[in-house]
């Protein structure tokens, strides 16, 4: 009974011991015991590891060293900045973004090898700005079912609806049509007493051709509000004496997208007609600037798919941010060659439709397919109105514009009316 008792005595030291064998480690402050938890690792559960980043490629179908390397280059460069900006914010999850050029140099005959070398080199999808390569490329893409997203398309790489989206504008035969109409209804200095005479000059290039069609158009459907002088189109020339002549009595004329050399030639002759343009020609305004002819560019009327640089609004407040971080020492510069860095507007349409579709899909489905289903139905609102948008069957995403005025002795341009107006399809 005795070794049996002291048996029960020594487990039951052995067991007390147990139950305050933490205190070995336990730290002593002030008299005060404190107690140091300690953890269990179950050595079947794994740590958990953040899955690599699902890369996804631009193939950006540019011009590095051919005419329009100098805009092109600043469109380039808006869109690796917010491309980079999407990684940073990780506005994506699970996404990298990356970007890689091909020099096209604006060469139509470069733009089928240009697509194949960036498809060779992963790229996802196709970012273009040459109005060539939208119908080069049209068959292609829809054949691979490739997205491309082209700044300015040839209308008819739009048609039928395909994987050819213009992406932050619209066509130029729309812009014609919209400003007509605008300044047919608001135009104080439009005649009051006789229709107004129309015309333009313009390079034979695609893109000029589209606002010479609607403004002809548009003035051949409505003769009661205009009288078509003339289109005139020239093998890129930079003298314009005779086509100045040949609308020396409009009261409205379009001057070619690299407008300066007209402008002179025009006021130098002493002919007064109303100038108007669009972001084609705004993309002229350094030169403008560099000539000093802010007098004869005066009141120039522009027809523009978005906020200026002097307006606060959510795309254009976004593009002023990402240039001056970015690029605090041109920021300046950058601006006042016009509209180029804007486009960070129209990519961020682009990279919305990529965020949403890899909500939809997580990162690891994404595939063309579902992209082009996005796309059809993206929509934006700005200013309580519809700005963007594509269909089924609408491939320009823009569905209002801006009116704003060129102020000489401000060099800078203004808005004119502060609505927005309605994109018309149709003369």
């Amino acid at each position: 009974m005795r070794v049996l008792c002291i048996v029960i005595l020594v487990i039951a030291f052995i067991f007390l011991s147990s139950l305050t064998g933490c205190s070995s480690s336990d730290n002593e402050e002030n008299g005060e015991t404190i107690s140091i938890p300690t953890t269990s690792v179950d050595p079947t559960v794994k740590p958990t590891v953040e899955p690599e980043p699902v890369k996804i490629t631009i193939g950006n179908l540019t011009d590095i060293t051919g005419p329009a390397s100098h805009p092109f280059s600043i469109i380039t460069m808006a869109l690796e900045d917010i491309a980079g900006y999407y990684n940073d914010e990780n506005l994506i999850p699970g996404v990298e973004l990356e970007v890689i050029s091909y020099d096209g140099q604006t060469d139509p005959s470069k733009d089928i090898p240009g697509y194949e070398w960036l498809r060779e080199k992963g790229a996802d999808f196709i970012f273009g700005a040459a109005p060539s390569a939208s119908v080069s490329l049209k068959a292609r893409v829809d054949k691979d079912h490739i997205l491309f997203f082209a700044i300015t398309p040839d209308e008819n790489s739009l048609v039928p609806p395909g994987y050819v989206f213009c992406l932050g504008n619209t066509l130029g035969d729309y812009q014609s049509y919209t400003l007509l109409k605008w300044l047919a209804e608001n135009d104080e200095n439009f005649p009051k007493d006789r229709p107004a005479k129309v015309g333009c000059a313009f390079w034979a290039e695609g893109y000029g051709q589209s606002f010479l069609n609607g403004l002809e158009e548009y003035a051949n459907a409505h003769p009661d509000q205009y009288e078509w002088e003339g289109g005139y189109l020239t093998n890129f020339s930079f003298t314009w004496g005779p086509e100045a002549d040949a609308l020396k009595d409009c009261d409205y004329v379009m001057p070619p997208g690299l407008m300066q050399n007209f402008i002179k030639d025009y006021r130098g002759a002493g002919y007064e007609a109303q100038f108007i343009g669009t972001d084609f020609q705004i993309a002229a305004l350094d030169t403008i600037s560099a000539l000093d002819l802010w007098d004869e560019a005066d009141g120039m009327i522009f027809i523009r798919p978005g906020h200026w640089w002097n307006e606060d609004g959510k795309l254009i407040s976004l593009s002023k941010t990402l240039l001056h971080q970015n690029h605090p020492d041109d920021a300046e510069y950058v601006m006042s060659t016009g509209p180029g860095y804007q486009m960070c507007g129209g990519i961020y349409i682009m990279l919305e439709i990529l965020r949403e579709t890899i909500e939809a899909t997580g990162p690891e489905n994404f595939n063309s397919e579902v992209f082009y289903e996005k796309a059809q139905s993206y929509s934006m609102t700005m200013d309580d109105v519809q700005m963007h948008g594509y269909t089924e069957t609408k491939r320009t995403s823009l569905d209002h514009m801006g009116i704003y005025r060129l102020d000489g002795a401000e060099q800078d341009l203004f808005r004119l009316v502060s609505e927005w107006i309605p994109i018309l399809y149709e003369p």
